[in-house]
């Protein structure tokens, strides 16, 4: 039985299954950077993550002020600073996993 794509499997007529089918199924790889690029990238993120708190910060200081009334703008601020710093956190860990695990390869 051979199976020529996504369409014929499920029996699908819609066009834009079907246009999605083929591109997933000549979608190229693009290469991975180098490590430069990731650590690069991973400053950014920590930029961006001092950036939030630094937002979320000066939110509560104005709300606290009584300078805004807004406590809308005051908990988008801490919910963007919480997740990004959740996100963070979480690619500290990869790294020193990564880290351990690279460490413990026999030489």
């Amino acid at each position: 039985m051979a199976i020529n794509g996504i369409t014929d499997f499920y029996n699908i007529n819609s066009d834009v299954i079907k246009d999605a089918a083929t591109r997933s199924s000549t979608a190229t790889v693009k290469p991975q950077g180098n490590f430069a690029d990731f650590l690069g990238a991973a400053v950014n993120q920590l930029n961006e993550t001092n950036s939030y708190l630094h937002k979320e910060e000066e939110e509560e200081i104005k709300w606290a002020l009584g300078l805004t009334e807004n406590t809308h703008d005051l908990a988008e601020a801490q919910a963007k600073a919480e997740t990004s710093l959740q996100y963070t956190v979480a690619l500290r860990d990869r790294f020193v996993s990564a880290y351990r695990e690279i460490m413990q390869i026999q030489i």
